[in-house]
């Protein structure tokens, strides 16, 4: 039988990638009748596109349980991608979801949680902790006999976007730099939104015996891009995609967050969550790559730094280096 799926958030960055990869790419569309796209403002671009696609667009009405639960059994759903929305509340919203899958008895779930959480201190990092919690709810009705959801559960913690460095591009562009607060010496891997995409869309898509694929059932996965790097180092990778000098600056966490608030339109808790996870790598505790799940599941390899600098090259190259070419083809 061809999955029924729902994805939360789908109006957000991770879910829509999740859901136009499935939508379009017949590796994982054949495999599917439905998507259903819950998302927080049905008139959105996003949203949209995803309807254009042929996705049901569900409005996500934070409060309204039972209506939530109707609207997913009424869609058939069967399985569900429990991503994080981007909100104030987002604890309490996430659990929220995790009741209604639970009492609509959607068997197949995927939650997307994130890198760090486990080696993050509930006080000094307490946005990445809750991923931790909120985990612990998805998993633990493994156990309950009086439902079938987390019959078939999968966890993937993605790392840093690497598409996070775009917030940057005012600085790369005007001033050749990449400011970070993440210290000189520590070291992290930024991975790209796409091979998180794909990882999820093979999981939600693959298929066993009891639900999920038996190789993606039950994991917990770690995904991180495939170069650790100090900000140096990312700076050289992207010296050698642009074509121009680039210079890594570490700032300190107060013109991080200057930086944030002038440059992000993201809500506060996802700003939130970007200067905990900087913290985190100044802290030493992101000095590692997980690749292996990407690898086993995708049978690819991650998208390396060098190649996201070059896939965005327009958004990150600095101004003087464009205007420089311009004057040579002329």
């Amino acid at each position: 039988m061809s999955r029924n799926i729902a994805i939360t958030a789908a109006d957000g960055q991770t879910g829509f990638l999740i859901a136009e990869l499935i939508l379009t790419n017949t590796l994982f569309s054949r495999k599917v009748s439905s998507v259903t796209a819950l998302v927080t403002d049905p008139n959105s671009d996003k949203a949209k596109e995803l309807e254009q696609m042929g996705a049901v667009v569900l409005p996500h009405k934070i409060g309204h349980e039972q209506e939530m639960i109707k609207a997913l059994t009424d869609a058939h759903v069967d399985t569900i991608c429990l991503i994080p929305p981007p909100h104030k509340k987002k604890y309490d919203v996430t659990a929220e979801l995790v009741q209604i899958t639970r009492k609509a008895g959607v068997p197949n779930v995927l939650f997307i949680s994130s890198v760090g959480c486990d080696l993050a201190d509930p006080r000094r990092q307490p946005r990445l902790r809750e991923f931790i919690e909120l985990e612990t709810l998805v998993l633990s009705s493994k156990g309950d006999p009086n439902t079938p959801t987390g019959h078939s559960p999968c966890v993937i913690r993605a790392g840093f976007y690497a598409e996070n460095l775009l917030l940057y591009a005012p600085q790369a562009q005007n001033e050749g730099k990449l400011p970070l607060p993440i210290g000189k010496d520590h070291k992290f891997a930024p991975v790209a939104l796409g091979d998180v995409a794909q990882v999820a869309a093979h999981v939600l898509t693959g298929k066993g015996k009891h639900g999920f694929d038996d190789r993606h059932r039950g994991q917990l996965m770690v995904i991180t891009g495939p170069m650790l790097a100090t900000g140096d180092e990312l700076a050289t990778a992207a010296s050698k995609a642009l074509g121009v000098e680039m210079k890594f600056e570490d700032i300190p966490e107060a013109e991080a967050k200057k930086v944030l608030k002038l440059q992000s339109d993201s809500d506060d808790s996802e700003k939130e969550y970007l200067l905990e996870y900087y913290s985190l790598v100044r802290e030493g505790k992101t000095n590692y790559i997980s690749t292996t799940a990407f690898h086993d599941v995708t049978g690819q390899h991650p998208q390396e730094p060098d190649e996201f600098f070059e896939i965005y090259a327009e958004e990150l190259k600095p101004k003087d280096a464009h205007r420089n070419k311009r004057r040579k083809q002329a």
